[in-house]
């Protein structure tokens, strides 16, 4: 198995942040096999998403339904308030995407996009890793 780690400078800002050519990059010339894709975060996750459409906005707001971010509501309390709702997402939205390659590249949809999903604006840096296994 090859593996390496992506650097994602996410900024001071909650997002989504897509990975597809960074992904896509790295599986260039790997032939057939599957691509693991892993967040070793607690407040982030990996997702597949349309993005350029207006979805990554929409994910958010839907993350926010899901979690709110009042103060409060949370036991996990460190960090600015609804910080304890960073903390549940992982368990809705994984932390990790396994996807199929072909001929060195990811088999995507027409509009899949692989991406970060930060609703946690305290970290400016993520690390990502992409693991290959040859089929």
């Amino acid at each position: 198995m090859e593996s390496t780690v992506l650097e994602v400078t996410t900024g001071s800002s909650r997002g989504v942040h897509d990975l597809t050519d960074e992904v896509a990059g790295w599986c260039a010339g790997r032939g057939d096999g599957l691509l693991h894709v892993f967040a070793p975060h607690a407040t982030c996750g990996l997702a597949l998403v349309e993005t350029g459409a207006g979805s990554e906005h929409d994910l958010l707001s839907a993350v926010d339904e899901l979690l709110p971010r009042d103060e409060g509501r949370w036991q996990h309390r460190h960090g600015p308030p609804g910080h304890g709702a960073d903390h549940v997402l992982p368990a809705l939205v994984a932390p990790f995407l396994v996807l199929p390659v072909d001929a060195g590249e990811p088999a995507l949809g027409t509009w899949q996009r692989v991406c970060l999903v930060d609703p946690n604006a305290d970290n400016p840096r993520r690390r990502v890793r992409v693991s290959f296994l040859a089929g």
